[in-house]
């Protein structure tokens, strides 16, 4: 029977919950402000412009999920994307909700305090010391800038610290309970979540499997357990640490191709089957053409390798110099290259080199892998030609041509033979789109190939096609996929000129699937080059750890109001010296355990080396890439590798006053050293508010009081 009155008996921290509250209130007030365009949100608002529209892009720097988080905030807020991202300080419109396009990526960087708390606490340390290290995170003023924008490093920490405290709850747990692996799941959910938000995710995912992994290899060396015991533990800590998040990642992207279905200004990256998946664009012009090439078929050609600027295979009536400008000598027949516009002269027929007509017959009949084909230029009538005469830009490689007859002793070798690159089977069909094929002269098994190189001002400065005879192995270089595709019907050349000038649309509909487009965005995004230039505010790495360096986020247009990113000086400082302590101090104990002396008890002893592998591992993680990276970086990538620093402080901070200072005047002396650093702390943070929120504004004078550093980049306005 139930049994009245029904009672539920809460535990709260109360310290966790005024330190979360003060969290938001540090992070989320005045969140509106200033109402215009600050930093990056230039670069992120065009990519929530595009959620909104549903128009299809890609960011080759990084993965969709962060850009799913601000266009969350987006849609709540009612943002329908009309909003020009063309400027930094731009004034937002009154139909804007700054708020709701600012609130996600604050409401993560107020968690990661409290969450940083909990981490303290699940490593084995006191209360006092998670309360030091969610101060030294809340007092920090680079971490509440990035918060308070639309950013996404603040967004990614989150992730990671939830993933390390799941991840530790589950660890901690009593092997009994089920209800651990829950954490375990949670803890892989939130690798591939900051894995989805930025790919710098990764490192800290790779730190957190290889703790897990040692953890797995002490569990497999417990002989209490049963064999089947162990076994059932280690496959689902496989499954939750490594399945669960391949399959969230590749659910990041399906979930960001299933938003955007309509064509957008990054089309041309993907490939032609992509493209026509899209609504508008390519797919107004491919879909309802023919889907398998026959004989009398007119094509356009696209080089799989013409990212990221589309390329066609083309001819015009200009033929090559006589002479080149190195001497050598050509074969003067008409220019063939690759043409990075839709133009006519992008035209071929596919000819049955046994017969004269160049119209599709009743019924079609299609050209299959291994085919030998002509391929005619549609408004010159010249066919594709290569002979044993060296290119113009890669001499090492053959010319290719549209042949003229001038009477001379160099007949015609026009013949293709049809190489299904992708094919299923040995008689697979050419087919619109989603064939790649690679085009083989039979006189020279020579490869049609765009070979990268522009021609000279003669050839109007288009691509270089060339046959390349020594094959260096698979390459995109060498494919071509047939675009845009109609059933010819015209014999005469006037008739065909008419018709290669009519549109070929019919509204018809062929898609691709998510899986493949999946496969294809991600190739994008890893080969991809991206233009990397120098930027007034990009930085070295080492210039994050002295402070050499800050960013100007927002300036007033006609008052001194300003935001910088720049950290808290004194707790930057103090996160230095405990990393070099701990290093300084952890070659003092291994020197000394190697000559048989034990400072620490076991338990002790595990603990330091627990924080450690996360604190000083998380540091590590975080910093060292960006050192090894050639590409501009900025103050905000050093983030997430400082907030493991402040862990770090407070667990060291605890662990010299439990085990190195044996008396009470000792232990005395550092508290109060403690309690002042955390003064200090505060009114450092106290004295850069106002470069931390734009307010109250200071006057010229102020402003240069605050210039601590020659190097940081401050301005002001003499009144």
């Amino acid at each position: 029977m139930l049994q009245l009155p029904l009672v539920v008996t809460a535990r709260v921290d109360l310290v966790l919950l005024l330190i979360t509250l003060l969290s938001f209130w540090t992070r989320l007030s005045r969140l509106s402000y200033p109402n215009a365009v600050v930093f990056d949100e230039v670069y992120y608002g065009q990519f929530v412009s595009l959620y909104m529209k549903r128009v299809f892009f890609m960011d080759d720097s990084g993965p969709p999920l962060g850009h799913m988080i601000l266009a969350l905030g987006a849609y709540l807020g009612g943002f329908d994307g009309n909003f020009m991202w063309n400027r930094i300080g731009a004034e937002y419109p009154c139909g804007v909700s700054v708020w709701s396009l600012r609130l996600l990526p604050a409401v993560c960087g107020a968690l990661c305090v409290p969450m940083a708390y909990c981490v303290i606490l699940e490593l084995g340390l006191s209360h006092m010391s998670a309360l030091g290290a969610s101060l030294l995170l809340l007092l920090d003023n680079a971490l509440i800038v990035q918060s308070r924008f639309m950013l996404l490093e603040s967004v990614v920490i989150f992730f990671i610290l939830l993933a390390f405290f799941s991840y530790l709850r589950f660890h901690n747990a009593p092997c009994s309970s089920s209800a651990r692996y829950c954490w375990l799941l949670l803890s892989g959910t939130s690798c591939s979540a900051a894995i989805g938000v930025k790919y710098m995710g990764v490192f800290s995912y790779l730190l957190l499997v290889g703790v897990a992994s040692l953890h797995t290899w002490k569990l497999i060396g417990n002989t209490s357990l049963s064999g089947l015991s162990v076994c059932v533990q280690c496959v689902c800590r496989a499954v939750c640490l490594f399945v669960v998040p391949v399959l969230l990642y590749v659910a990041w992207f399906y979930v960001h191709l299933s938003l955007l279905h309509r064509t957008g200004p990054h089309d041309q990256m993907m490939s032609p089957a992509f493209q026509a998946s899209l609504e508008g664009g390519l797919s107004r012009i491919t879909q309802g053409q023919p889907l398998e090439v026959a004989y009398g078929s007119q094509v356009t050609l696209r080089s799989s390798a013409s990212q990221p600027v589309p390329c066609w295979l083309h001819s015009h009536k200009a033929n090559y110099p006589i002479r080149y400008e190195s001497g050598r000598g050509s074969s003067h027949q008409q220019q063939v290259t690759c043409y990075p516009f839709k133009d006519v002269n992008n035209w071929w027929i596919v000819k049955n080199p046994d017969r004269a007509d160049l119209v599709v017959g009743s019924p079609p009949r299609a050209v299959r892998h291994g085919d030998v084909v002509q391929l005619l230029h549609g408004m010159t009538s010249r066919s594709l030609n290569s002979h044993d005469v060296a290119a113009p830009m890669s001499p090492h490689d053959q010319e290719v041509s549209a042949y003229i007859d001038f009477n001379v002793s160099m007949p015609a070798q026009n013949l293709w033979r049809v190489d299904i690159v992708n094919r299923e089977a040995e008689s697979q069909v050419w087919k619109t789109i989603l064939s790649e094929v690679r085009l083989v002269h039979v006189n020279t098994s020579a490869v049609l190939k765009l070979s990268g190189t522009s021609l000279p001002d003669w050839g109007f400065r288009q691509m270089e096609v060339v046959a390349e005879k020594m094959l260096k192995g698979p390459s995109s270089s060498l494919t071509w996929t047939v675009e845009e595709h109609r059933y010819g019907t015209s014999e005469e050349q006037k008739d065909r000129e008419a018709e290669l000038h009519s549109p070929t649309h019919i509204d018809v509909n062929r898609k691709i699937s998510l899986w493949a487009k999946f496969l294809e965005v991600q190739w994008r995004m890893l080969s991809v080059k991206q233009e990397d230039s120098e930027h007034k505010y990009s930085s070295a790495p080492l210039e994050w750890i002295t402070m050499e360096t800050n960013i100007a986020y927002w300036l007033h247009p006609s008052t001194n109001a300003q935001i910088h990113l720049i950290g808290n000086p004194v707790s930057w400082g103090v996160a230095n010296l405990s990393l070099l302590a701990y290093h300084l101090l952890a070659a003092i104990y291994l020197l000394r355990r190697r000559r048989g002396i034990k400072d620490l008890p076991d338990a002790a002893w595990e603990q330091f080396v627990c924080f450690g592998q996360v604190c000083v591992g998380g540091w590590l993680v975080n910093f060292v890439p960006f050192v090894l990276m050639d590409k501009s970086l900025f103050l905000y990538h050093y983030l997430p590798a400082l907030v493991f620093l402040h862990l770090l402080t407070a667990a060291l901070l605890e662990h010299v006053h439990t085990h190195l200072l044996s008396t009470a005047t000792q232990r005395g002396v550092l508290q109060v050293c403690v309690c002042a650093m955390l003064v200090c702390v505060f009114l450092s943070y106290h004295l850069f508010c106002p470069l931390t929120y734009g307010s109250p504004e200071l006057s010229a004078t102020q402003l240069r009081a605050l210039k601590w550093r020659n190097s940081w980049d401050i301005l002001y306005r003499q009144r």
